[in-house]
């Protein structure tokens, strides 16, 4: 199978959407985008992220999190599904001994599959006509994509397309039907541009469930090529920190934290893109693309100079060598 290629901007067609940029990676950061992008959040807000594996050590930090909803969303709630694989996550019990290790026990964490499942429908997928997801997922009214931005061993990378197509899909059922091939015992068979395109319509799932009550943030810190569910087993970090980028459009957001990976210079983005590359991450983009779930082409608001318009290259330049924050 071919690999898809990564796509210059200037080579794109469609509409753009609005993509704003801070370079501050702190509470107050990701404060000041959020309130971009908060608009259309009302109701219960549900607030999807990645909690980590025990010690996982570049997840965003529990302490962040705890400031950021105390002065923005004091009634969000965070939510989480147990894991495909077994593991500290695996049942809701490992998983709550997992919540307190790492830090999130200031607040009640969701596991929205605690309860059981709930179909909710994939229109236009042409792998899944529903996908399993947890019931508890029914309970909200608004959903914020508040993601880790990375790189990923299966995926190429980890966005939001990521985080909610299968940060969502619950433990046994919806995680299995974006993995393994129906009827076979490799539990990890799908790979390559199938998966890309079955994480991209789970995603598609949650997004349509919530309408126009959904925002999406990702923070591009400590990129590992790993996912966060690597817990302290994750490949070091060599990709400069970049900043904070928010959307109400989900493929906008992760298509620009790509650009700006790609806008690096070939020492600094090397081993992110080649695992992206290899893993067929960019299927994610066209995939969500043709789905219609979002633009690919944006302008990038820089929120730290007077919502200056700039390109990827601006954004990033000047990045500093990795050093943990």
């Amino acid at each position: 199978m071919t690999r898809p290629v990564y796509v210059p901007f200037e080579e794109r067609t469609g509409d753009e959407s609005i993509v704003y940029f801070t370079r501050e990676l702190s509470p107050a950061g990701i404060s000041k985008i959020y309130r971009r992008v908060n608009a259309n959040l009302q109701g219960k807000i549900a607030v999807k992220l990645h909690t980590g594996e025990p010690h996982g050590p570049n997840i965003i930090p529990a302490s962040w999190v705890k400031e950021f909803l105390a002065n923005d969303i004091p009634d969000g709630t965070i939510v989480e599904t147990n894991t495909y694989y077994t593991g500290d996550r695996y049942t809701t019990e490992q998983h709550r001994k997992t919540l307190e290790v790492n830090g999130w026990n200031f607040t009640t964490v969701d596991i929205m599959d605690e309860d059981g499942t709930e179909m909710i429908p994939v229109t236009n997928g042409k792998w899944f006509t529903e996908m399993s997801v947890g019931d508890h997922m029914k309970n909200y009214d608004s959903l914020l994509a508040l993601t880790h931005f990375k790189g990923h061993t299966m995926g190429g990378f980890g966005g939001s397309n990521k985080n909610l197509g299968i940060g969502c899909a619950d433990g046994r059922i919806g995680k299995k039907m974006i993995h393994a091939h129906e009827g076979e015992d490799d539990m990890w068979g799908v790979t390559e541009d199938e998966l890309m395109e079955k994480i991209s319509e789970s995603t598609k799932a949650t997004v349509d469930h919530f309408g126009s009550h959904i925002s999406f943030i990702n923070v591009m810190r400590n990129m590992s090529v790993s996912c966060d569910c690597e817990g302290v087993e994750a490949q070091p970090v060599v990709t400069p920190n970049v900043g904070i980028v928010a959307s109400l459009d989900i493929l906008a957001v992760d298509q620009a934290s790509i650009d700006l990976i790609y806008a690096m210079c070939e020492e600094d983005h090397h081993d992110l893109v080649e695992r992206i590359e290899t893993r067929h991450g960019l299927r994610q983009l066209s995939y969500m693309k043709e789905l219609g779930m979002g633009n690919d082409r944006y302008t990038l608001i820089d929120i730290d100079h007077d919502d200056a318009v700039i390109t990827a290259a601006k954004a990033v330049e000047g990045v500093k060598p990795f050093k943990l924050i």
